[in-house]
């Protein structure tokens, strides 16, 4: 706007600095010595042509600036109209949703409690049958298991383990019968003791992987029952006519048998995953029994679960939150920062450890070791270092999106890095397979041996899919952390899934392998 009233301002003018020149002209003439061929008319014509046109392209330019803000304003205009009308339908959809949920889950606790109703009754009448519920968004088949029910009553835990194993393709449904089932038990608490009597009967061999296997199940079943008795437990009006003096007492037995046991457990042996400690633990808080032993010899455990989904709620239920942040100070010092990551949010101690510089530094020492290992090592050494890599990669990604990081953490770096490392990976493959020497084929005439086939495109050939070499972080589900529980805690297992095999059989053989819901 100055620019322009400058313009003007000089256009103004024009006509004093030609009458000036005029002047001069008048001057000049009269100081001549020879006639000018160039009269003053003829100038001041030329130079009034001049100041017409100016003026004219000024005004045109005026009003094209006028009509450019015109259309400008109306286009910003429109902007902010289309604008609202997005967030106002992104606020309609957003309402929607929320009531479908709402209704969803109002119905689903509506025929669970129906089915919790009407199993009540049967068990009362000493028979259970098939149940069908139906709510609002259709009809929900609840399966029922009589003979869990009659195992319980016979308080047979040998029993009890053979039928979880044998069904382990239902075992969603027969673990949320078992907290039902429980109560047909003369005493569910002395069952589940029982059921723990083969927890470390049975040593883990490396040469029968069958038996390992059948130790790991019988474990995590052992686990399965002391939640289920918990979930139990949180229900009941009355915990001190189940959880007894006398039980205490069995329960602390056991305990302190498996005590001595535990210490020989190393942080970083089972990438903290124990399910030795995971059990030792659940024990103390299952059976209310935690006020016995020294506070500072079982928090030391809480490392060698930390990747378990309960791990939470333990500590919680275990009056171990004050412990936390000395907990995730060992995790952050062993290396393993995403397990830190998670119990600083499972515990509001964000402002105390930064979760975005936790998993900076976790991706920074996995580049260091594999920059380390990749100086001159041989194609399947870089092969495994670009593995550790991939891998910590996937679990910053998984664990950013999860926690809802992306504004302070970008993730299109990260994203950028797995796939080159992917396609680096598969080039190697295709080259590695493709260098191999190939068998010998016999002739047509079954006499001697063909010439090897070595054109054959690097694209035409299948390959098996080789699985990684090292374990990755899982999160199947997001943190789903509880308020403060009670002297008896709440669920621990919310709706955990095991696949078992027959007998507690090879869970890496079969197909039938326990899910990652243990891990969080």
């Amino acid at each position: 706007m100055e620019e322009t009233d400058s313009v003007a301002s000089l256009m103004d003018s024009t006509s004093s600095k030609i009458q000036q020149l005029q002047k001069a002209f008048a001057e000049l003439e009269s100081h001549r010595a020879v006639t000018l061929n160039m009269k003053w008319k003829e100038l001041e014509e030329h130079f009034h042509g001049l100041e017409k046109s100016l003026k004219r392209r000024f005004h045109e330019l005026e009003d094209q600036e006028k009509e450019f803000e015109n259309k400008t304003m109306k286009a910003r205009e429109l902007l902010e109209k289309k604008e609202a009308a997005v967030v106002a339908k992104e606020q309609a959809s957003l309402e929607r949703l929320q009531e479908k949920r709402d209704a969803a889950i109002f119905a689903i606790v509506n025929a669970r409690e129906k089915h919790r109703k009407v199993l009540s009754e049967d068990l009362a009448e000493g028979s259970i049958e098939d149940v069908k519920d139906s709510h609002e968004s259709g009809n929900v088949e609840v399966k029922s298991y009589p003979q869990l029910v009659k195992l319980c009553e016979e308080m047979n835990a040998g029993g009890l383990h053979k039928f979880i194993s044998d069904n382990r393709k239902n075992l969603a449904a027969i673990r949320e019968e078992i907290p039902h089932a429980l109560r047909a038990a003369p005493n569910a608490a002395l069952l589940v003791l029982d059921s723990l009597e083969g927890f470390y009967c049975m040593e883990a061999s490396n040469q029968d992987g069958k038996k390992d296997a059948n130790l790991l199940g019988l474990r995590r079943t052992c686990i399965m029952l002391m939640e289920c008795l918990s979930i139990l437990l949180s229900n009941s009006d009355c915990v001190s006519d189940v959880i007894t003096e006398n039980i205490r007492d069995k329960a602390k037995k056991i305990a302190e048998e498996w005590k001595p046991k535990l210490d020989a457990l190393d942080l970083d042996a089972s990438n903290g995953n124990s399910l030795e400690a995971h059990a030792f633990l659940q024990l103390l808080a299952s059976f209310d029994i935690a006020s016995d032993f020294n506070e500072e010899e079982f928090s030391r455990l809480i490392p060698m679960v930390s990747r378990r989904r309960q791990t939470a709620d333990l500590c919680r239920c275990l009056g171990l939150s004050e412990k936390m942040p000395g907990v995730i100070e060992v995790l952050v010092n062993s290396g393993r920062q995403i397990d830190a990551v998670n119990l600083a949010f499972a515990f509001d101690l964000t402002e105390q450890f930064s979760p975005v510089s936790l998993l900076k530094s976790y991706l920074k020492d996995a580049r260091k070791t594999s920059s380390v290992k990749s100086v001159n090592s041989s194609p399947t050494v870089q092969i495994e270092v670009n593995d550790r890599e991939l891998i910590a990669l996937k679990a910053v990604i998984k664990c950013v999106e999860e926690h809802k990081l992306e504004e302070q953490y970008p993730l299109d770096p990260l994203q950028k890095r797995v796939l080159q490392l992917e396609k680096a990976k598969a080039d190697k493959k295709r080259v590695t397979e493709a260098t191999k020497p190939q068998p010998k084929r016999p002739r047509a005439n079954g006499i001697g041996y063909g010439p090897r086939v070595t054109n054959i495109p690097a694209d035409k050939i299948s390959y098996a899919r080789v699985a990684d070499r090292y374990p990755q972080y899982v999160y199947d589900r997001p943190y789903m952390y509880t308020g403060p529980n009670d002297n008896h805690c709440a669920p621990l297992m919310a709706s955990a899934t095991y696949n078992l095999s027959p007998n507690h059989g090879n869970y890496f053989g079969n197909g039938y392998q326990y899910q990652a819901t243990y891990l969080h």
